[in-house]
């Protein structure tokens, strides 16, 4: 039993790749196209259709509990965020109560909590080291209405299809990353100028080290323990939000000399600022549409990982379409107010439901005690420890780690450990937007040629003396001279050749060919190719050639892909039965 495998891919194969992800994806389109009722609930916020449906005050009181919980757990994290990506820290509140307000009124999940995420602090980082804040500004401008495009067209289906091993690699990379760059505010080495890449960086703590400072590593070890277990005694307070406190109180009254945000970045303002349109020209979006490509794939990859865990949890289902739409405008929202890019955020949308949160009403409570608390608590929020943020930024690389699953992945096949390793590394030690732009790639072409191995092709005629067969032939009467083939599988550019040769290559010199085609499901234009020289080489030793059992989109793609120059319409059967007596006939 030959089989057809995958061989190195020459030229440009672009439209042959466009044509295999159209055939894998074009029943999840007509799903949606040819239902217009459908259509317009994919495109309503969850919080319309609720309303509409009515919410009951039992739930509503729930969620202005839930979301008040929320907003309390969201402040260290939205302001420690900011830090962590290299900016100050009014903007991480900025971005949690625009984008959170916003993904929750226009979001297609029902209890999404939306806001800056520790995914994005290496991209954020990085474009504010290479573009400034102007730059981050464009760039989360211009990734706001990527997202928006990705919805629009549909894309929130596709982008689940992205491979679990990508994820857990640049998601556990992240994790590295960020914990790396807290180690200086953690043991307070006081380095100012600390390099953005990973193996400088340690160099330089690790020539550094003699500095440390006992009072910041302290208070960043008891925050990581009030962090990790103070809700096992009281579930309803978050314990980062207790060493907040506790440790803003003891730095200010025994004036313990620990870098603080006020010593670092000054004043926290205590107000939103008025929207301002960024200034984009071609050049602009030239230089940033990489970045901003990278914010809007991340950015949709973790909003939409958040809705579908919180489905599991509600025993809900979010509309993926309407998400990324919400999405897009959050982002085009915060950065008109000076904020960074957000994103579904899976720790807090998981609180979110835990509190009894379950419409989006928490996530606007959220937003609104997020905006009150700046408001009336801005001039004590600088007083807060670098080193206690640095203690709950460690706690969120490690609920990051996905370590479990990084280690089960490990033991998984070999596809799975290449791309995990692949997208890991290259996430660590380069550039994140690189590590997805190759780990899709990569893990595209290691599903091309496992989907050249699953396509099979047998010489029935030619079987073995035990009569097996790889597929069912209905004990068919094959004449003298005729030898049928059997195809199961697409045929793409990543099987099309040895296709060609396999079935090229016969021993014996018959009169016709019978090449049965009602497993194949698509030929793209590699294959047309290979199956038009097929035609010409028998032709050329007046073999006739009968194909069997195409299908209708085939069959148009026949005509599309002018195979009728090389066939006669009459040598295209409908079934079997019908081309073995046309095979008869010759």
């Amino acid at each position: 039993m030959p089989l057809i495998s995958s061989r190195k891919i020459k030229g440009n194969r672009l439209l042959d790749v466009v044509y295999l992800v159209h055939w894998s994806t074009i029943s999840l389109f007509q799903r949606t196209a040819i239902d217009p009722y459908k259509m317009r609930s994919e495109f309503t916020p969850k919080l319309f259709s609720l309303l509409k449906e009515g919410i009951s005050r039992e739930t509503v009181s729930k969620d202005i509990i839930s979301g008040i919980i929320v907003g309390i757990v969201a402040l260290p994290l939205a302001i420690a965020f900011a830090i962590a990506s290299g900016v100050s820290p009014e903007k991480g509140l900025i971005t949690a109560i625009i984008a959170g307000i916003i993904i929750s009124v226009l979001g297609g999940s029902r209890v999404q909590i939306g806001g800056p995420t520790g995914a994005f602090i290496v991209i954020v980082y990085g474009i504010v080291q290479e573009f400034g804040l102007n730059g981050l500004t464009i760039a989360t401008f211009m990734a706001g209405f990527i997202i928006i495009g990705f919805g629009l067209a549909r894309l929130g289906n596709l982008l689940k299809f992205i491979p679990y091993s990508l994820v857990v690699g640049f998601t556990s990379a992240i994790a590295l990353i960020i914990l790396s760059s807290q180690v200086n505010d953690f043991f307070g080495l006081g380095i100012k100028n600390v390099p953005s890449d990973f193996l400088e960086k340690w160099t330089v703590y690790f020539g550094n080290f003699r500095q440390l400072n006992g009072y910041a590593m302290a208070i960043a070890t008891v925050t990581v323990l009030l962090t990790l277990h103070f809700q096992k005694v009281i579930k309803m307070i978050p314990g980062s939000i207790i060493a907040i406190i506790l440790s803003t109180i003891v730095v200010k009254l025994f004036e313990i000399p620990v870098d603080t945000i006020e010593s670092n970045f000054g004043d926290i303002p205590n107000k939103l600022n008025m929207p301002t349109i960024p200034a984009v020209d071609f050049n602009t979006i030239q230089s940033l549409i990489q970045p901003a490509f990278a914010i809007a794939i991340l950015g949709s990859i973790e909003s939409l990982l958040s809705a579908v865990v919180s489905d599991s949890m509600i025993g809900g289902k979010h509309r993926s379409n309407m998400e990324l739409i919400a999405q897009g405008v959050a982002n085009i929202f915060s950065a008109l107010f000076g904020g960074i890019p957000a994103t579904g955020a899976i720790a807090r949308t998981a609180t979110n439901v835990k509190n009894g949160g379950r419409t989006p009403i928490s996530g606007i409570i959220h937003g609104v005690i997020l905006l009150t608390i700046m408001m009336l608590f801005a001039p004590y929020a600088k007083l807060i420890p670098l080193s206690c943020l640095s203690g709950i930024l460690i706690v969120v690389a490690y609920h990051m780690s996905e370590w479990r699953q990084f280690a089960s992945i490990m033991k998984g096949n070999r596809m799975d450990i290449i791309i995990l390793l692949t997208t890991f590394f290259l996430t660590v030690l380069f550039d994140l937007v690189i590590a997805i732009e190759i780990g899709i790639v990569l893990a595209s072409l290691l599903f091309m040629k496992k989907m050249s191995e699953s396509v099979h092709i047998q010489n029935i005629t030619s079987d073995d003396v035990n009569g097996e067969h790889l597929f069912d032939h209905e004990n068919l009467e094959i004449p003298q001279n005729v030898i049928l083939y059997e195809i199961n599988g697409p045929l793409f550019f990543g099987a099309a050749r040895q296709f060609q040769e396999t079935i090229t290559q016969t021993s014996i010199q018959p009169k016709a060919v019978v090449i049965r085609m009602r497993y194949v499901p698509l030929i793209d234009a590699t294959g047309f190719q290979s199956l038009k020289e097929i035609i010409k080489t028998f032709k050329s030793k007046e073999i006739a050639v009968i194909i069997s059992g195409a299908n209708e989109a085939l069959l148009k793609d026949f005509e599309k892909y002018h195979l009728y120059e090389f066939i006669d319409k009459d040598c295209i059967a409908k079934n079997i039965n019908i081309a073995i007596e046309k095979a008869k006939s010759i």
